[in-house]
């Protein structure tokens, strides 16, 4: 799963008892590393006990940990920093996206999991990466959790099968939550499967009271496609009802099996 063999290897956390059954692959932001993630990863840990959780290392290694004495973009990066700018931004990301990709589906692989069972999440850079990963293949996961994070551009379609759920302080200077909330409008009107929580008095940070409410969105939000399923499925128990009681053919099914 790593790049190269001096690569550090991801943080695995594996099912104390019993096969994992779900997967979480939990994505840092820029000028860090995996144990950025450590608390969200505890969180998950403890309300899913068969989940897998996989914490890997970005991409690009600047040498040294955090900003140093002269501010510059230390620690691990998803895409190099080294002349980054608003123009080039989308571009450096699609170029990363096929190695997260690919180290996705390796996980997925080895552990025998599918993409319905698979949830990633990611900080700010990460949080980027995931959104963007989960558009570029649309089978990779069921559900993401972006962190104080957006797409790297606007997104012209939704991903159809998998459910975004953002978590933003108000206070975030480095990414203002009203552009995460025009963001929002737009995947709605294409029809994406989308919810937002913005808490007050929060900035750029993974702040606790946004990965308690993640934990509940995991653990009470229905995927819209699941919610179609079940109507459609109750609107063909009353056709055939109504065709009983009057004695008329019952309308044929129009779902198939996949």
């Amino acid at each position: 799963m790593a790049m190269n063999p001096d690569f550090p290897r991801p943080f695995v956390f594996v099912p104390k008892q019993g096969d994992p059954r779900l997967l979480f692959v939990l994505l840092h932001g820029e000028s860090a590393g995996p144990e950025q993630l450590f608390p969200l990863a505890e969180a998950i840990k403890q309300a899913f006990p068969l989940a897998l959780v996989v914490l890997p290392h970005a991409f690009v290694h600047v040498a040294g940990g955090g900003a140093g004495a002269a501010g510059g973009p230390r620690g691990y990066h998803w895409i190099d920093p080294a002349g980054l700018e608003a123009h080039n931004y989308a571009s450096r990301v699609a170029q990363a996206l096929p190695g997260l990709i690919k180290q996705i589906q390796q996980i997925q692989a080895r552990y025998g999991l599918s993409g319905e069972q698979t949830a990633l999440g990611g900080f700010s850079q990460g949080a980027c990466m995931a959104l963007e990963a989960g558009l570029a293949q649309p089978d990779l996961a069921g559900r993401i959790l972006a962190f104080s994070g957006l797409y790297a551009s606007q997104p012209a379609k939704a991903p159809p099968l998998t459910m975004l759920h953002f978590f933003h302080g108000a206070e975030d200077r480095q990414l203002p939550a009203g552009e995460v909330q025009a963001a929002l409008a737009h995947l709605g009107e294409l029809q994406g499967d989308v919810t937002l929580d913005v808490a007050s008095a929060i900035g750029h940070e993974l702040h606790p009271a946004l990965i308690r409410q993640a934990i509940v969105r995991l653990q009470t939000c229905v995927p819209l496609r699941n919610w179609e399923a079940a109507l459609s499925a109750l609107q063909e128990q009353a056709a055939v009802a109504a065709a009983a009681d009057t004695g008329k053919p019952a309308p044929a099914s129009g779902r198939t099996l996949h």
